[in-house]
């Protein structure tokens, strides 16, 4: 099997390929990435085949899409800070590049297609555990290019009769997530700071919480998906878990056996307050499935920021 990963160079995506690559009945990995927001050192040593180019670009992703059987689609432009800001950038990356991959996909002679939305879709609706027949109520352009992304993919399924299962990721963290820029995500920042000795930036009064989910139980999924050729409509990628940001944080507290100083700062726009998901439809497609707790995946990340910051 020859599988194409879009936006491979990124955190999940060169997780993924790892995976990918320790499984003999993956021939072939190929990555699609211009490197806008990954990193070509997340590749070395992988021996993947990799193609340095946007997904805007159809000709380039023509080229690294022949001959695949099944193609990850995780190139995008995230954050909602930066959606907010760019909401034409943060479209055509997402809305149009999806619209470009699953052409691909079809070219290749319907490639099985698994995606990545996000729970963002789910913004202002306040149910929870939320589920996926609930009604979405984006918050920011970001979380509108998401349902795009997995609306088009069943609008190609029903008409092409596509194969494709897009998941909706609900906080990813673990190793190769990077701090130090603006959009980064809450766990790399908050231990990145942690292991630097530094204030902890907790945007609002830190009770808002989420279900995070560690990079190698969602990459576990993802190269099942390909390899059993699992297809179906939106699905949480999570567990049901709820941790409030200062949990979060007496965890990572724990896991670097010191405590830290929190800087509060104004909430962000757009950002929801509280996410949990329902995992019963992921369970149903992966009924053998055992996430890493996340007293586990924090300590493996803390390793892992050590390591790169040689602290």
């Amino acid at each position: 099997m020859k599988v194409l990963v879009t936006g491979g160079a990124g955190f999940i995506g060169s997780n993924l390929c790892e995976r990918l690559l320790a499984d003999p009945t993956i021939e072939q990995v190929r990555v699609i990435d211009d490197l806008s927001t990954g990193f070509a050192e997340n590749l070395s040593g992988l021996g993947v085949e990799f193609h340095e180019a946007s997904i805007l670009d159809v000709g380039a992703l023509e080229r690294a899409s022949s001959g695949c059987d099944a193609i990850v689609h995780l190139a995008a432009l995230g954050s909602v800070p930066r959606s907010i800001e760019n909401p034409m950038a943060t479209h055509d990356a997402n809305a149009t590049g999806t619209l470009n991959v699953l052409q691909a996909a079809r070219r290749v002679g319907n490639a099985h297609v698994v995606l990545a939305s996000s729970s963002s879709v789910y913004g202002a609706n306040p149910r929870l555990p939320k589920s996926e027949d609930m009604l979405c109520q984006p918050m920011s352009p970001y979380a509108v290019t998401k349902l795009a992304t997995e609306q088009y993919a069943m609008a190609f399924a029903k008409v092409y009769d596509l194969p494709v299962l897009p998941f909706r990721f609900f906080n990813v963290y673990g190793p190769k997530q990077r701090a130090g820029h603006v959009y980064a995500a809450v766990i790399p920042v908050f231990v990145d700071a942690a292991v630097r000795g530094v204030p902890l930036p907790v945007n609002g009064d830190g009770q808002q919480s989420r279900d995070f989910t560690y990079v190698g139980t969602v990459v576990d999924v993802l190269a099942t998906a390909v390899t059993a050729q699992v297809t179906g409509g939106p699905t949480n990628l999570a567990f049901g878990s709820r941790t409030s940001l200062l949990d979060l944080i007496a965890l990572i507290e724990q896991g670097i056996g010191r405590s830290v100083e929190v800087e509060h700062r104004p909430a962000r726009t757009g950002d929801v307050p509280h996410s949990q998901a329902d995992n019963s439809v992921l369970r149903g497609l992966f009924p053998s499935l055992d996430p890493v707790p996340l007293e586990e995946g924090v300590r493996a990340t803390i390793a892992w920021m050590e390591q790169t910051l040689q602290v």
